[in-house]
């Protein structure tokens, strides 16, 4: 008896109509088109003068950096009031923020970038430890792009989130090559390692492990705007041609000398009084003709290429462009709030792992002790919120404050910090400070007032009521 053979079938995805040569593989002009792989990443000069001459190449790659900094963090946990306000100034003394804004900026262009975190009388290419962190040692962020470091492409990182990328990282250039620290080498642990667009594995791998420049995705649509705006300027230069028709010019320009001086002559009398006295000087058999151009659907075709734009870049247009949204009751709101929802999406995947290591040291050395255990923080939010709408949540907060103060389910001290807490957002009861919070902890609560049973009436014809 034979064995049943196995029937291999192929399945096939996608519509073709041979006949009408519709679909892919169908002989038509769309089977031709393909996607050519141009890593725009590895050409670093391309990079640098796109962002030194492009403007819109400068706006997609800052405008990120200083939405993702701008407004800057609240710090939460135990830590006193007194004690955030003071860290927040230290971090801005200190240019971490610059420094953030910096790190973004060159890990969103050339794909890669660190920050390696500086502190006083420590071996860079030894592991970072927070306790050997002293007072007053923690001076700063340092910033290379991916062209100024070399990572180790043989030594890796075995265990935890990072294994798999390089232990190490050596100097190259960039600002080390000022004071004599080419060729340092730095161990992962204190560097704050930035990337712009995550990569397949093999595809990070031929980039050594960095990402993708945010260019290179949209960088033909760039190129497609940039030319339709070169073009319309052009255009514009050729609004009004003029043409004049000369008998026998070729006999004329062909025999040169005296004739051609003559025209040329001409032509110079016609400039000069088409501009002061608006007369065309003409020959009886010449012909004197102009030319118009309109400009219509010219608008619709310059804003489709700028909203591809903003599509690939994920920027709306208002923000991107400056550009006022188009459309009845079209504000330009929603698609704010869109881009800030993924502002802070990218806030909390790329910068809070590296900022917390980030306030951990500042924390040590500037206080010369770890932070609390509950110590975190939150990214403020990009929205401004409006006067009313401010009004409307302080009248909702103070009433909720008060309401479970009244029902005796906090303290008065309690209620106090709620609305301390809340000012943030409010700008209301900003003026609590910790000593009247320590001052109503301090009084002693009001004793219960004693109330008397009402009385029982007497019972009337021996009977009770």
């Amino acid at each position: 008896m034979k064995k049943p053979q196995a029937v291999i079938a192929q399945a096939l995805d996608g519509f073709a109509n041979f006949a009408a040569k519709m679909g892919l593989g169908a002989n038509n002009v769309f089977s031709e088109g393909t996607y050519a792989h141009t890593p725009i990443t590895r050409e670093r000069v391309k990079l640098e003068a796109a962002y030194r001459t492009s403007w819109v190449v400068g706006a997609m790659v800052d405008v990120v950096a200083e939405d993702m900094t701008r407004s800057g963090i609240n710090i939460m946990g135990s830590i006193e009031p007194d004690d955030s306000a003071k860290l927040q100034k230290y971090l801005t003394r200190a240019g971490i923020w610059a420094a953030q804004l910096e790190w973004i900026k060159w890990s969103r262009l050339f794909g890669g970038a660190i920050a390696v975190i500086a502190i006083d009388g420590q071996n860079l290419a030894t592991p970072l430890d927070a306790d050997t962190v002293a007072k007053g040692s923690f001076t700063g962020l340092t910033i290379y792009d991916r062209w100024s470091i070399n990572p180790s492409m043989t030594d890796f990182i075995q265990s935890g989130k990072d294994m798999g990328l390089p232990t190490y990282y050596t100097i190259t250039g960039g600002a080390a090559s000022v004071d004599g620290g080419l060729g340092v080498k730095i161990h992962h642990t204190r560097v704050i390692r930035g990337i712009g667009i995550q990569l397949p594995f093999y595809e990070a791998q031929r980039e050594m492990f960095w990402g993708e420049s945010v260019v290179e995705r949209p960088y033909d649509r760039l190129l497609a705007f940039d030319t339709a705006t070169s073009g319309s300027a052009n255009l514009i230069q050729r609004a009004n041609l003029r043409t004049v028709q000369i008998k026998n010019l070729r006999g004329i320009l062909s025999a040169g000398g005296k004739p051609e001086e003559n025209l040329v002559k001409m032509f110079g009398y016609m400039g000069k009084f088409q501009t002061s006295e608006g007369l065309t000087l003409l020959d009886a058999e010449d012909l004197f003709q102009s030319h118009s151009y309109t400009f219509s659907g010219l608008s619709d075709m310059m804003l489709q290429f700028g909203q591809q734009v903003s599509g690939a870049t994920g920027i709306p247009l208002v923000r991107l462009f400056g550009q006022s949204p188009a459309g009845l009751n079209s504000t330009g709101e929603s698609d704010l709030r869109m881009y800030y929802d993924n502002i802070l999406s990218q806030q909390e995947g790329r910068v809070r792992s590296g900022l917390t290591k980030i306030l951990d040291i500042a924390h040590r050395s500037f206080f010369g002790a770890p932070p609390p255990d509950d110590f975190d923080f939150e990214f403020k939010s990009l929205w401004q919120t409006g006067e009313k709408e401010k009004a409307d949540i302080a009248k909702t907060i103070t009433e909720s404050v008060v309401a479970a103060h009244d029902a005796g389910l906090i303290s008065t001290a309690c209620a106090m910090e709620e609305l301390k807490q809340a000012s943030a957002y409010t700008g209301v009861f900003s003026n609590i400070d910790q000593e009247d919070i320590e001052a109503a902890e301090a009084e002693e609560p009001p004793e219960p007032v004693e109330t008397q049973p009402a009385p029982i009436a007497p019972p009337v014809n021996g009977e009770a009521l």
